[in-house]
Formats: C-alpha cells, structure tokens, sequence
C-alpha cells in the first residue's frame, strides 16, 4: 500500500502545479488591461483547467489517505 501513498503524492503534485499554472495565467490576464469581454472570454478557457485540477489534487489526496488507512 505503500505504492499507492506515492501515486497519491504524485498525482496531487500534479494537480498543485496546475493550480499554480493558471492562478499565474489569470493573474497574467489581469495585467493585460484586456476589454471585459476579452478578458471573460480568455477567463472562461482557464476555467475548466483549475476545476480539473482542484479535482486532480482531491483525488491524489484521496489516495494518500486511503493508502495510508490500509497500511
């Protein structure tokens, strides 16, 4: 089960890094002085990718926990 805590780490880092990959991508786009529907419009594609990744980052955590149960 030991296996399976690592897995989790790795896919929570994963899921982290692209948090912060597009945290910096909508402060980026805020700094770019966009017109509101510029600025929606490009909002909106970074949408779906942090949702993903809150959702990759419970996953892996999920596996560390229950990794973790079972040893």
């Amino acid at each position: 089960m030991q296996a399976l805590i690592w897995i989790g780490a790795a896919v929570t880092l994963v899921g982290l890094c692209t948090i912060i990959w597009s945290g910096l991508k909508v402060m980026r786009l805020r700094r770019a002085d966009l017109p509101d529907d510029e600025f929606r419009a490009r909002l909106l594609r970074v949408l779906p990718i942090n949702i993903g990744a809150l959702f990759t980052s419970f996953m892996g955590l999920m596996l560390v926990v229950v990794g973790v149960v079972l040893t």
